[in-house]
Order: C-alpha cells, then structure tokens, then sequence
C-alpha cells in the first residue's frame, strides 16, 4: 500500500488550525535550521523569511558558496492521533508551490517531549507536484508512514535527524555544480 489513507477530517482540522499552530510551527522551523547549523559545525547557514507569502520558510547556504536551498518546512507534533496511529500527514497549498529545483519540501515529525525532530522527509518540489494532485480545495496532501520498515512512496526521501543535515549539504552540492 503507498499511502495510509486517512479520512477527509485532516483536511478539515488543518483549515480550522488551533491558535498556536503557527507559534509551533514557526519553532518547528527554527528547530530544524539550529540542529543542522550544529550538526554541520556551522558549514550551513540559514536564512529566514520576514513574510511568508510564497512558500518559503527557510533558505540553506553552504559557507563559502553561492547555492541556496529554499524549504517550506510543515510538522507534525508526535502525540498527534494521526502521528501515533504511525501515519505523517500534511497539506501545501497547490496555489502556493512554485516548484523547481531549489525548493524542497520538508516535513518533519516533532516530539515535544523532548524539544526535538524525530523523522523527517526533504521532498524536491518537482516531485511532489508530479506525484500528488490537488484536490477540490487546492490543497496537496502529503501522506507517509512513520514506520520503520515501510515501503511507502516516500520511504526513499526519509531522513533521520542525523541525516537531514548531510541530505541538505548534498542538495547543495548538486545546485551549485547546476549551470545557471
């Protein structure tokens, strides 16, 4: 089975969003640029955005090269009920995502617990608008399994925190060798 399916009432609780949804994401956000800036010993710098308006939450460089990585980052808290049923899901907005090689989407399982990601997914953005269609309500629904030995379409993109950093330094190395 590619994806677990889940009924339409993700779709409705990411449109009525709690009020601190946007606090824990933006801190989500924040997590993921400080572990790798320290997981890479300062080889990677991040960039953030003041606005928000086209899909870009966090922009990657490598120090002492021109590349940028833009990623629109979407987590997930692990004592969430689909989080615990094993299932990751999250929706982008079709409108919104430009794709194109510099831009990843990365989504990323969050433990509170312990202040920490616990699974991650850096997702080109070409890929994901080829392999999933929008819906009724323009919206992208990314669906993965968070089990260890799944097989799922998005297996492949799967990252622990160790190795996300490395993932990134690797997209790096592949735009900057890219011709202009």
């Amino acid at each position: 089975m590619d994806e677990i399916e889940q009924d339409d009432s993700d779709q409705d609780s990411y449109l009525a969003k709690s009020a601190g949804a946007g606090r824990i994401g933006k801190a989500a956000e924040y997590l993921v640029a400080a572990a790798c800036i320290l997981a890479t010993r300062g080889e990677l710098n991040v960039s953030t955005s003041i606005v928000d308006d086209e899909g870009v939450d966090l922009v990657f460089h490598k120090r002492r090269n021109s590349a940028t990585l833009a990623v629109q980052v979407k987590s997930r808290l692990t004592d969430s009920k689909t989080v615990q049923r094993g299932s990751f899901v999250a929706f982008v907005r079709a409108s919104t995502l430009r794709p194109r090689d510099d831009l990843d989407m990365l989504f990323v399982a969050v433990d509170p617990e312990v202040g920490r990601y616990t699974a991650a997914w850096l997702v080109p953005s070409p890929v994901l608008a080829e392999v999933v269609q929008p819906n009724a309500r323009d919206l992208l629904r990314f669906v993965a399994s968070l089990k260890p030995d799944t097989q799922d379409r998005w297996s492949g993109y799967r990252l622990s925190p160790e190795q996300l950093p490395v993932k990134i330094l690797e997209r790096l190395g592949e735009l900057e060798s890219t011709p202009v």
